[in-house]
Protein backbone atom coordinates (compact mmCIF):
# COMPACT_ATOMS: atom_id res chain seq x y z
CA UNK A 1 0.00 0.00 0.00
CA UNK A 2 1.27 3.59 -0.83
CA UNK A 3 2.41 5.61 1.68
CA UNK A 4 0.33 8.43 0.83
CA UNK A 5 -3.41 8.91 2.11
CA UNK A 6 -6.04 7.47 0.44
CA UNK A 7 -9.02 9.33 1.40
CA UNK A 8 -7.08 12.93 0.36
CA UNK A 9 -6.60 11.33 -2.87
CA UNK A 10 -10.18 10.91 -3.45
CA UNK A 11 -11.26 13.80 -2.24
CA UNK A 12 -8.78 15.49 -4.48
CA UNK A 13 -9.98 13.86 -7.49
CA UNK A 14 -7.06 11.36 -7.67
CA UNK A 15 -7.87 7.51 -8.25
CA UNK A 16 -8.30 5.41 -4.95
CA UNK A 17 -6.97 2.46 -3.22
CA UNK A 18 -8.35 -0.05 -5.80
CA UNK A 19 -8.14 1.81 -9.14
CA UNK A 20 -4.02 3.19 -8.11
CA UNK A 21 -4.00 -1.28 -8.24
CA UNK A 22 -5.88 -0.96 -11.16
CA UNK A 23 -3.56 1.40 -12.90
CA UNK A 24 -0.56 0.05 -12.07
CA UNK A 25 -1.63 -3.35 -13.11
CA UNK A 26 -2.41 -2.43 -16.32
CA UNK A 27 1.08 -0.16 -16.32
CA UNK A 28 3.14 -3.54 -15.30
CA UNK A 29 1.20 -5.52 -18.15
CA UNK A 30 2.43 -3.29 -21.11
CA UNK A 31 5.53 -2.13 -19.56
CA UNK A 32 7.04 -5.41 -17.92
CA UNK A 33 8.48 -7.79 -20.14
CA UNK A 34 6.01 -10.43 -20.84
CA UNK A 35 7.04 -14.20 -20.95
CA UNK A 36 7.34 -15.81 -23.93
CA UNK A 37 4.21 -18.29 -22.69
CA UNK A 38 2.13 -15.16 -22.49
CA UNK A 39 3.39 -13.93 -26.02
CA UNK A 40 2.30 -16.75 -27.28
CA UNK A 41 -1.42 -17.52 -25.92
CA UNK A 42 -2.48 -13.41 -26.05
CA UNK A 43 -3.64 -13.26 -29.51
CA UNK A 44 -5.92 -16.56 -28.93
CA UNK A 45 -8.00 -15.02 -25.27
CA UNK A 46 -10.95 -13.64 -25.30
CA UNK A 47 -9.36 -10.33 -23.72
CA UNK A 48 -7.91 -10.03 -27.45
CA UNK A 49 -11.29 -10.68 -29.13
CA UNK A 50 -13.03 -8.73 -27.18
CA UNK A 51 -11.14 -5.75 -27.51
CA UNK A 52 -10.97 -5.63 -31.14
CA UNK A 53 -14.36 -5.69 -30.84
CA UNK A 54 -14.65 -2.46 -28.72
CA UNK A 55 -12.21 -0.77 -30.62
CA UNK A 56 -14.38 -1.56 -33.52
CA UNK A 57 -18.26 -1.32 -32.37
CA UNK A 58 -16.82 1.97 -30.31
CA UNK A 59 -15.04 3.48 -32.99
CA UNK A 60 -18.12 3.24 -35.59
CA UNK A 61 -20.77 4.74 -32.87
CA UNK A 62 -17.78 7.54 -31.87
CA UNK A 63 -18.50 8.59 -35.73
CA UNK A 64 -22.04 8.72 -35.05
CA UNK A 65 -22.12 10.37 -31.97
CA UNK A 66 -19.21 13.12 -32.63
CA UNK A 67 -21.93 13.92 -36.04
CA UNK A 68 -24.89 13.81 -33.86
CA UNK A 69 -23.41 16.30 -31.06
CA UNK A 70 -20.95 18.49 -33.10
CA UNK A 71 -24.37 19.07 -35.72
CA UNK A 72 -26.12 20.05 -32.76
CA UNK A 73 -23.38 22.50 -30.84
CA UNK A 74 -22.25 23.26 -34.43
CA UNK A 75 -25.97 24.92 -34.85
CA UNK A 76 -26.38 25.96 -31.56
CA UNK A 77 -23.35 28.21 -31.78
CA UNK A 78 -24.74 29.88 -35.29
CA UNK A 79 -28.09 30.45 -33.37
CA UNK A 80 -26.89 31.34 -30.23
CA UNK A 81 -28.47 34.48 -29.85
CA UNK A 82 -32.09 32.51 -30.33
CA UNK A 83 -33.79 29.76 -28.46
CA UNK A 84 -33.22 27.67 -31.21
CA UNK A 85 -29.65 28.12 -31.04
CA UNK A 86 -29.80 27.21 -26.87
CA UNK A 87 -32.44 24.82 -27.36
CA UNK A 88 -30.00 22.65 -29.80
CA UNK A 89 -26.89 23.00 -27.53
CA UNK A 90 -29.00 21.55 -24.70
CA UNK A 91 -30.21 18.87 -26.95
CA UNK A 92 -26.28 18.47 -28.02
CA UNK A 93 -25.34 17.87 -24.01
CA UNK A 94 -28.48 15.67 -23.49
CA UNK A 95 -27.54 13.24 -26.66
CA UNK A 96 -23.73 13.26 -25.19
CA UNK A 97 -24.75 11.81 -22.20
CA UNK A 98 -26.90 9.30 -24.34
CA UNK A 99 -24.13 8.28 -26.37
CA UNK A 100 -21.62 8.43 -22.74
CA UNK A 101 -24.03 5.42 -21.14
CA UNK A 102 -23.89 3.40 -24.57
CA UNK A 103 -19.94 3.66 -24.26
CA UNK A 104 -20.02 2.48 -20.64
CA UNK A 105 -22.44 0.05 -21.35
CA UNK A 106 -20.02 -1.16 -24.26
CA UNK A 107 -17.18 -0.99 -21.62
CA UNK A 108 -19.29 -3.11 -19.33
CA UNK A 109 -20.19 -5.85 -21.76
CA UNK A 110 -17.14 -6.34 -23.94
CA UNK A 111 -14.17 -5.01 -21.50
CA UNK A 112 -15.41 -5.84 -18.08
CA UNK A 113 -14.22 -2.41 -16.94
CA UNK A 114 -17.70 -1.48 -14.60
CA UNK A 115 -17.99 2.77 -14.49
CA UNK A 116 -20.22 3.67 -12.34
CA UNK A 117 -23.25 5.72 -13.31
CA UNK A 118 -22.57 9.73 -12.85
CA UNK A 119 -25.73 11.66 -11.58
CA UNK A 120 -29.05 11.60 -12.99
CA UNK A 121 -30.05 14.54 -15.26
CA UNK A 122 -32.40 16.59 -13.05
CA UNK A 123 -34.07 19.09 -14.79
CA UNK A 124 -36.16 22.42 -13.28
CA UNK A 125 -39.56 23.03 -13.94
CA UNK A 126 -40.71 24.61 -17.09
CA UNK A 127 -39.28 24.64 -21.54
CA UNK A 128 -36.77 27.58 -19.40
CA UNK A 129 -36.09 25.59 -16.39
CA UNK A 130 -34.53 22.61 -18.41
CA UNK A 131 -33.35 24.28 -20.77
CA UNK A 132 -31.37 26.01 -18.06
CA UNK A 133 -30.70 22.80 -16.16
CA UNK A 134 -29.63 21.10 -19.81
CA UNK A 135 -27.03 23.58 -20.36
CA UNK A 136 -25.39 23.71 -17.00
CA UNK A 137 -25.06 19.73 -17.13
CA UNK A 138 -21.67 19.16 -16.01
CA UNK A 139 -21.90 15.72 -17.00
CA UNK A 140 -23.11 16.32 -20.29
CA UNK A 141 -20.02 18.65 -20.61
CA UNK A 142 -17.90 15.93 -19.75
CA UNK A 143 -19.25 13.61 -21.88
CA UNK A 144 -19.30 15.62 -24.53
CA UNK A 145 -15.70 16.71 -23.71
CA UNK A 146 -14.95 12.38 -24.11
CA UNK A 147 -17.02 12.11 -27.64
CA UNK A 148 -14.58 15.16 -28.93
CA UNK A 149 -11.47 12.75 -27.30
CA UNK A 150 -12.83 9.65 -28.53
CA UNK A 151 -12.57 10.86 -32.28
CA UNK A 152 -8.73 11.24 -32.41
CA UNK A 153 -8.48 7.99 -29.97
CA UNK A 154 -10.77 6.12 -32.81
CA UNK A 155 -8.52 7.04 -35.30
CA UNK A 156 -5.33 5.69 -33.10
CA UNK A 157 -7.16 2.65 -33.17
CA UNK A 158 -7.89 1.86 -36.64
CA UNK A 159 -4.56 3.34 -37.83
CA UNK A 160 -2.62 1.35 -34.74
CA UNK A 161 -4.56 -1.28 -33.74
CA UNK A 162 -7.48 -2.35 -36.28
CA UNK A 163 -4.96 -1.94 -39.26
CA UNK A 164 -2.28 -4.58 -37.34
CA UNK A 165 -4.90 -6.94 -37.26
CA UNK A 166 -5.70 -6.52 -40.59
CA UNK A 167 -2.41 -6.49 -42.10
CA UNK A 168 -1.91 -9.80 -40.27
CA UNK A 169 -4.71 -11.44 -41.85
CA UNK A 170 -3.51 -9.94 -45.32
CA UNK A 171 -0.53 -11.19 -45.29
CA UNK A 172 -1.70 -14.48 -44.30
CA UNK A 173 -3.84 -15.10 -46.63
CA UNK A 174 -1.77 -13.14 -49.22
CA UNK A 175 -0.36 -16.43 -50.89
CA UNK A 176 -3.98 -18.21 -51.63
CA UNK A 177 -5.04 -14.47 -52.54
CA UNK A 178 -2.59 -13.76 -55.29
CA UNK A 179 -1.00 -16.95 -56.24
CA UNK A 180 2.30 -16.36 -54.57
CA UNK A 181 2.67 -13.49 -56.49
CA UNK A 182 1.66 -9.61 -55.79
CA UNK A 183 1.66 -7.74 -52.41
CA UNK A 184 -0.81 -7.63 -49.30
CA UNK A 185 -3.59 -5.01 -48.74
CA UNK A 186 -1.95 -3.49 -46.29
CA UNK A 187 -2.86 0.18 -44.63
CA UNK A 188 -2.15 2.02 -41.59
CA UNK A 189 1.42 1.44 -39.61
CA UNK A 190 2.39 -1.64 -42.32
CA UNK A 191 2.01 1.27 -45.37
CA UNK A 192 3.48 4.25 -43.75
CA UNK A 193 6.47 2.50 -41.59
CA UNK A 194 8.00 -0.13 -43.63
CA UNK A 195 8.69 1.00 -47.61
CA UNK A 196 6.11 0.08 -50.62
CA UNK A 197 8.28 -2.74 -51.74
CA UNK A 198 9.26 -4.60 -48.01
CA UNK A 199 6.20 -7.14 -48.95
CA UNK A 200 7.23 -7.85 -52.31
CA UNK A 201 11.03 -8.03 -51.82
CA UNK A 202 11.18 -7.66 -55.54
CA UNK A 203 10.17 -11.33 -56.72
CA UNK A 204 7.93 -14.02 -56.36
CA UNK A 205 7.44 -17.16 -55.59
CA UNK A 206 8.60 -19.06 -52.04
CA UNK A 207 10.83 -16.01 -51.03
CA UNK A 208 7.74 -13.69 -51.18
CA UNK A 209 5.97 -16.37 -49.70
CA UNK A 210 7.79 -17.12 -46.21
CA UNK A 211 8.08 -13.02 -46.02
CA UNK A 212 4.45 -12.47 -45.98
CA UNK A 213 3.63 -15.35 -43.67
CA UNK A 214 6.68 -14.84 -41.06
CA UNK A 215 5.65 -10.86 -41.45
CA UNK A 216 1.89 -11.82 -41.10
CA UNK A 217 2.77 -13.99 -37.80
CA UNK A 218 4.33 -11.47 -35.79
CA UNK A 219 1.87 -8.91 -36.49
CA UNK A 220 -0.73 -11.26 -35.05
CA UNK A 221 1.54 -11.99 -31.90
CA UNK A 222 2.16 -7.66 -32.31
CA UNK A 223 -1.73 -6.86 -32.37
CA UNK A 224 -2.91 -7.54 -29.04
CA UNK A 225 -0.50 -5.89 -27.66
CA UNK A 226 -1.02 -2.54 -29.45
CA UNK A 227 -4.67 -2.59 -28.86
CA UNK A 228 -4.70 -3.27 -25.44
CA UNK A 229 -2.65 -0.17 -25.04
CA UNK A 230 -5.25 1.97 -27.30
CA UNK A 231 -7.90 0.46 -24.87
CA UNK A 232 -6.11 0.74 -21.44
CA UNK A 233 -5.94 4.41 -22.36
CA UNK A 234 -9.58 4.67 -23.49
CA UNK A 235 -10.66 3.25 -20.12
CA UNK A 236 -8.34 5.82 -18.40
CA UNK A 237 -10.56 8.21 -20.14
CA UNK A 238 -13.63 6.83 -19.36
CA UNK A 239 -13.20 6.27 -15.52
CA UNK A 240 -12.32 10.41 -15.99
CA UNK A 241 -14.80 11.48 -17.88
CA UNK A 242 -18.11 9.22 -18.19
CA UNK A 243 -17.92 8.37 -14.37
CA UNK A 244 -19.26 10.39 -11.90
CA UNK A 245 -17.14 13.97 -11.13
CA UNK A 246 -14.70 14.00 -8.07
CA UNK A 247 -17.03 15.86 -6.65
CA UNK A 248 -20.14 13.64 -6.68
CA UNK A 249 -17.94 10.60 -5.88
CA UNK A 250 -17.05 12.64 -2.37
CA UNK A 251 -20.34 12.94 -1.89
CA UNK A 252 -21.25 9.27 -2.86
CA UNK A 253 -18.46 8.33 -0.65
CA UNK A 254 -19.67 10.10 2.63
CA UNK A 255 -22.80 8.72 2.07
CA UNK A 256 -22.36 5.38 2.06
CA UNK A 257 -19.88 5.87 5.06
CA UNK A 258 -22.44 7.70 7.00
CA UNK A 259 -25.23 4.80 6.13
CA UNK A 260 -22.15 2.38 7.88
CA UNK A 261 -21.87 4.75 10.76
CA UNK A 262 -25.57 4.82 11.43
CA UNK A 263 -26.10 1.05 10.83
CA UNK A 264 -22.61 0.03 13.11
CA UNK A 265 -24.12 2.76 16.14
CA UNK A 266 -27.88 1.14 15.24
CA UNK A 267 -26.06 -2.59 16.15
CA UNK A 268 -24.15 -1.21 18.81
CA UNK A 269 -27.04 0.21 20.48
CA UNK A 270 -29.24 -2.79 20.05
CA UNK A 271 -25.84 -5.12 21.52
CA UNK A 272 -26.06 -2.77 24.55
CA UNK A 273 -29.82 -3.29 25.23
CA UNK A 274 -29.89 -7.10 24.96
CA UNK A 275 -26.58 -7.58 27.22
CA UNK A 276 -28.57 -5.31 29.07
CA UNK A 277 -31.68 -7.14 29.24
CA UNK A 278 -30.32 -10.59 28.86
CA UNK A 279 -27.33 -10.39 31.35
CA UNK A 280 -26.98 -7.62 33.46
CA UNK A 281 -30.84 -7.29 34.18
CA UNK A 282 -31.33 -11.37 34.69
CA UNK A 283 -28.41 -11.04 37.28
CA UNK A 284 -30.16 -7.83 39.05
CA UNK A 285 -33.01 -9.60 39.12
CA UNK A 286 -31.60 -12.42 40.76
CA UNK A 287 -30.10 -10.32 43.64
CA UNK A 288 -33.27 -8.81 44.69
CA UNK A 289 -34.45 -12.09 44.79
CA UNK A 290 -32.22 -13.76 46.95
CA UNK A 291 -32.24 -10.11 49.34
CA UNK A 292 -36.01 -10.39 49.18
CA UNK A 293 -35.94 -13.69 50.63
CA UNK A 294 -33.38 -12.72 52.92
CA UNK A 295 -35.74 -10.46 54.16
CA UNK A 296 -38.68 -11.94 54.22
CA UNK A 297 -36.94 -14.36 56.67
CA UNK A 298 -35.70 -11.54 58.84
CA UNK A 299 -39.06 -9.97 58.80
CA UNK A 300 -40.79 -13.56 59.68
CA UNK A 301 -39.64 -13.60 63.22
CA UNK A 302 -38.87 -17.21 63.21
CA UNK A 303 -36.15 -18.99 64.70
CA UNK A 304 -33.28 -17.92 62.12
CA UNK A 305 -30.72 -20.77 60.92
CA UNK A 306 -27.55 -19.20 60.52
CA UNK A 307 -26.39 -21.52 57.68
CA UNK A 308 -29.55 -21.13 55.04
CA UNK A 309 -28.76 -17.09 55.57
CA UNK A 310 -25.32 -17.81 54.72
CA UNK A 311 -25.83 -19.47 51.72
CA UNK A 312 -28.82 -16.95 50.44
CA UNK A 313 -26.07 -13.86 51.07
CA UNK A 314 -23.14 -15.94 49.28
CA UNK A 315 -25.51 -16.41 46.57
CA UNK A 316 -26.48 -12.45 46.51
CA UNK A 317 -23.03 -11.59 46.95
CA UNK A 318 -21.72 -14.01 43.75
CA UNK A 319 -24.56 -12.50 41.89
CA UNK A 320 -23.60 -8.42 42.87
CA UNK A 321 -20.34 -9.75 41.63
CA UNK A 322 -20.69 -11.33 38.27
CA UNK A 323 -23.14 -8.17 37.30
CA UNK A 324 -20.33 -5.75 38.14
CA UNK A 325 -17.85 -8.30 35.97
CA UNK A 326 -20.88 -7.87 32.96
CA UNK A 327 -21.02 -4.15 33.53
CA UNK A 328 -17.48 -3.52 33.40
CA UNK A 329 -17.27 -5.94 30.05
CA UNK A 330 -20.45 -3.74 28.62
CA UNK A 331 -18.51 -0.59 29.78
CA UNK A 332 -15.48 -1.74 28.20
CA UNK A 333 -16.89 -2.78 24.78
CA UNK A 334 -18.39 1.21 24.23
CA UNK A 335 -15.16 2.65 25.47
CA UNK A 336 -11.91 0.50 27.02
CA UNK A 337 -10.76 1.83 30.13
CA UNK A 338 -6.97 0.77 28.95
CA UNK A 339 -7.47 4.27 26.45
CA UNK A 340 -7.81 6.85 29.61
CA UNK A 341 -4.07 6.56 29.81
CA UNK A 342 -3.20 6.49 25.98
CA UNK A 343 -3.05 3.95 22.97
CA UNK A 344 0.53 2.98 23.64
CA UNK A 345 -0.75 1.79 26.97
CA UNK A 346 -4.04 0.22 25.54
CA UNK A 347 -1.75 -1.88 22.42
CA UNK A 348 0.67 -2.67 25.18
CA UNK A 349 -1.93 -4.34 26.93
CA UNK A 350 -3.15 -6.33 24.19
CA UNK A 351 -0.03 -7.51 23.17
CA UNK A 352 0.74 -8.60 26.77
CA UNK A 353 -2.94 -10.49 27.00
CA UNK A 354 -2.09 -12.03 23.61
CA UNK A 355 -1.79 -15.86 23.71
CA UNK A 356 0.34 -15.35 20.63
CA UNK A 357 3.65 -13.65 21.71
CA UNK A 358 3.43 -10.44 20.60
CA UNK A 359 5.84 -7.23 19.90
CA UNK A 360 4.95 -3.83 19.77
CA UNK A 361 6.83 -1.03 18.08
CA UNK A 362 5.05 2.47 19.03
CA UNK A 363 6.85 5.97 17.32
CA UNK A 364 3.38 7.97 17.49
CA UNK A 365 4.31 11.29 19.76
CA UNK A 366 1.02 13.33 18.98
CA UNK A 367 -2.30 11.75 20.60
CA UNK A 368 -4.96 11.25 18.13
CA UNK A 369 -8.42 12.11 18.43
CA UNK A 370 -10.41 9.44 21.28
CA UNK A 371 -12.97 8.63 18.34
CA UNK A 372 -9.71 7.38 16.07
CA UNK A 373 -7.78 5.81 19.23
CA UNK A 374 -10.73 3.40 19.65
CA UNK A 375 -10.97 2.35 16.50
CA UNK A 376 -7.42 1.59 16.47
CA UNK A 377 -7.85 -0.09 19.60
CA UNK A 378 -10.29 -2.50 18.71
CA UNK A 379 -9.17 -2.96 15.24
CA UNK A 380 -5.89 -4.47 16.88
CA UNK A 381 -7.94 -6.51 19.14
CA UNK A 382 -9.97 -8.07 16.45
CA UNK A 383 -6.57 -8.90 14.54
CA UNK A 384 -4.59 -10.34 17.41
CA UNK A 385 -8.03 -11.99 18.28
CA UNK A 386 -7.98 -13.34 14.49
CA UNK A 387 -4.34 -14.52 15.21
CA UNK A 388 -4.92 -16.39 17.65
CA UNK A 389 -7.99 -18.38 16.59
CA UNK A 390 -7.00 -18.89 12.47
CA UNK A 391 -3.94 -18.03 12.08
CA UNK A 392 -2.10 -21.15 14.07
CA UNK A 393 1.05 -17.97 14.06
CA UNK A 394 4.52 -18.34 16.65
CA UNK A 395 4.51 -14.95 16.56
CA UNK A 396 2.95 -11.68 15.67
CA UNK A 397 3.86 -7.73 16.00
CA UNK A 398 2.24 -4.66 16.21
CA UNK A 399 4.13 -1.27 14.11
CA UNK A 400 2.01 2.02 15.32
CA UNK A 401 3.25 4.76 13.56
CA UNK A 402 2.91 8.42 12.10
CA UNK A 403 2.42 9.05 8.33
CA UNK A 404 1.98 12.64 7.40
CA UNK A 405 -1.30 13.26 8.48
CA UNK A 406 -2.24 9.40 9.32
CA UNK A 407 -2.12 7.11 11.80
CA UNK A 408 -0.87 3.62 10.52
CA UNK A 409 -1.02 0.40 12.07
CA UNK A 410 0.54 -2.75 10.61
CA UNK A 411 -0.30 -6.12 12.73
CA UNK A 412 1.74 -9.01 11.06
CA UNK A 413 2.05 -12.78 11.85
CA UNK A 414 3.64 -15.64 10.68
CA UNK A 415 0.89 -18.17 10.20
CA UNK A 416 -0.34 -20.57 7.96
CA UNK A 417 -2.34 -17.10 5.32
CA UNK A 418 -5.16 -17.16 3.34
CA UNK A 419 -6.94 -14.42 5.22
CA UNK A 420 -9.93 -12.45 3.52
CA UNK A 421 -13.20 -10.46 4.32
CA UNK A 422 -15.76 -12.43 4.47
CA UNK A 423 -19.52 -11.07 4.90
CA UNK A 424 -20.84 -14.01 6.86
CA UNK A 425 -22.69 -13.15 9.83
CA UNK A 426 -22.86 -9.81 11.53
CA UNK A 427 -21.94 -6.72 8.81
CA UNK A 428 -19.79 -5.55 12.30
CA UNK A 429 -17.83 -8.46 12.52
CA UNK A 430 -14.47 -10.30 11.36
CA UNK A 431 -12.58 -8.08 9.06
CA UNK A 432 -15.76 -6.72 7.55
CA UNK A 433 -16.54 -5.00 10.38
CA UNK A 434 -13.65 -3.84 10.61
CA UNK A 435 -13.61 -2.32 7.22
CA UNK A 436 -16.98 -0.70 7.91
CA UNK A 437 -15.85 0.71 11.43
CA UNK A 438 -12.24 2.23 9.50
CA UNK A 439 -14.45 3.43 6.34
CA UNK A 440 -16.42 5.32 9.10
CA UNK A 441 -13.49 8.21 9.66
CA UNK A 442 -12.45 7.91 5.67
CA UNK A 443 -9.46 5.38 6.78
CA UNK A 444 -8.69 2.63 5.00
CA UNK A 445 -7.64 -1.02 5.53
CA UNK A 446 -5.60 -3.20 3.46
CA UNK A 447 -4.71 -6.97 3.55
CA UNK A 448 -1.91 -8.89 2.33
CA UNK A 449 -2.53 -12.85 3.12
CA UNK A 450 -0.73 -14.99 0.72
CA UNK A 451 -1.19 -18.70 1.35
CA UNK A 452 1.21 -19.90 3.48
CA UNK A 453 1.27 -16.57 5.19
CA UNK A 454 2.64 -14.38 6.54
CA UNK A 455 -0.13 -12.03 6.76
CA UNK A 456 -0.10 -8.35 6.76
CA UNK A 457 -2.95 -5.87 7.76
CA UNK A 458 -2.54 -2.58 7.68
CA UNK A 459 -5.23 0.03 8.47
CA UNK A 460 -4.59 3.96 7.78
CA UNK A 461 -6.67 6.37 9.88
CA UNK A 462 -6.67 9.82 10.07
CA UNK A 463 -4.97 11.03 12.96
CA UNK A 464 -8.44 13.88 13.77
CA UNK A 465 -12.26 12.98 12.73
Amino acid sequence: MTAGSPAVGRALGAPDGSSRRRLHSMLDTVVRAPSTHTIARTPFTRRSLTELGFVVVSSFFAGIGMAFVAGLMALGVALAVTFIGLSALALGIRGARGFARLHRNLARGLLDEIIPEPDAFVARGGFLGWLQSALRDRVGWRAAAYIALKVPMSVAYVFFGFSLWWDAFACLVNPWVHDFNGTPAVFGVMRTVFTPGYLSLGSSGFPLYLGVELTGVALVFLAPWVVHLLVSVDKMLMRSLLGPDPVSLRVRTLEHQRTHTLDASAATLRRIERDLHDGTQAQLVALAMRLGLVKAKLDSGEALEVEELRTLVDEAHRGAKEAIVELRDLARGIHPPALDTGLEAALATLAARSTVPTDLSFTLFDRPTPAIEAIAYFCVAELLANVAQHASASRASIRCARNGDWLRLVVRDDGVGGAQLTRLGSTSSGLAGLVDRVRSVDGHLDIASPPHGPTVVTVDLPMHA
